[in-house]
């Protein structure tokens, strides 16, 4: 049974496309079946896994409005190692046309029962703010993995994500959990990141995921070439850090 996970944040700029690529290539190189769905407009995630989101005949808002399943639209990258439920601006018009319809926000999770055995990980990409779509990958999910900077703003952005998750897990998916907080963008060198990082694990215990990733150059030209970081240099710190964090969900999932 696939084990399906939101990559989700409603910050802005804090590294959740560059998690979920990176995530979903590291699982891959160990031996994972992986299906990375696009659910931000912009299709960064799409792009960054090698799929160019501007030839697409068929999206992920195909499968939302069931106009096509998930076997018909997805994409093998071969590049990347994994599958691809890609995005474009189309998607933007979803956010409307579901509001009239039916089980709007469980569209993405009846989609999601027809390839259950295919797959080891499903990974959501959510776009930042609250919305239909957002709703769609939380009704869907068994948990959600919050990449985060240790900033005193991202703190406060972290207390609004807790409170969705306890009102989605309260009222529309009694299976959702917050399955961890990555630190991204790491600096241990800066005073103030390794403070909120203690205060993170002070506070959340062993929901904060071992593994750090590190500032990395090299993370972040990769979408440029559209590739995932992991595949782009896999000698650079922060692949190796992916890797290792790939290693970690893993071994986390085995417990649970």
């Amino acid at each position: 049974m696939a084990k399906i996970f939101c990559v989700a944040n409603q910050k802005g700029g804090v590294g959740k496309t560059t998690t979920t690529v990176n995530l979903a290539a590291g699982l891959a190189k160990v031996g994972q079946r992986v299906l990375l769905i696009d659910l931000d407009p912009q299709g960064n995630a799409t792009m960054g896994s090698g799929v160019d989101k501007r030839a697409l005949e068929l999206s992920v808002y195909d499968v939302l409005l069931e106009n096509a399943s998930i076997k018909e639209v997805a994409q093998k990258s071969e590049q990347v190692g994994y599958d691809v439920l890609g995005a474009n601006r189309e998607l933007s018009g979803a956010e409307i046309e579901l509001v009239s319809l039916d089980r709007r926000n469980d569209r993405l999770k009846a989609a999601l029962q027809s390839v259950d055995a295919d797959y080891d990980f499903v990974l959501i990409d959510c776009p930042p703010s609250l919305s239909m779509l957002t709703l769609n990958g939380l009704c869907s999910a068994h948990g959600v993995i919050v990449p985060m900077q240790c900033e005193y703003f991202a703190l406060e952005g972290l207390t609004d994500l807790v409170n969705t998750i306890k009102q989605v897990h309260a009222n529309m998916n009694p299976d959702l959990q917050i399955i961890g907080l990555l630190r991204v963008m790491f600096d241990p060198r800066t005073t103030l990141q390794q403070q909120v990082s203690d205060q993170l694990k002070e506070h959340f215990g062993d929901k904060v995921f071992d593994t750090v990733i590190p500032r990395n150059v090299r993370l972040a030209e990769a979408p440029s070439y559209g590739l995932p970081g992991v595949v782009f240099d896999a000698s650079a710190k922060g692949s190796k850090a992916f890797i290792e964090f790939a290693q970690e969900m893993v071994r986390r999932i085995k417990k649970m």
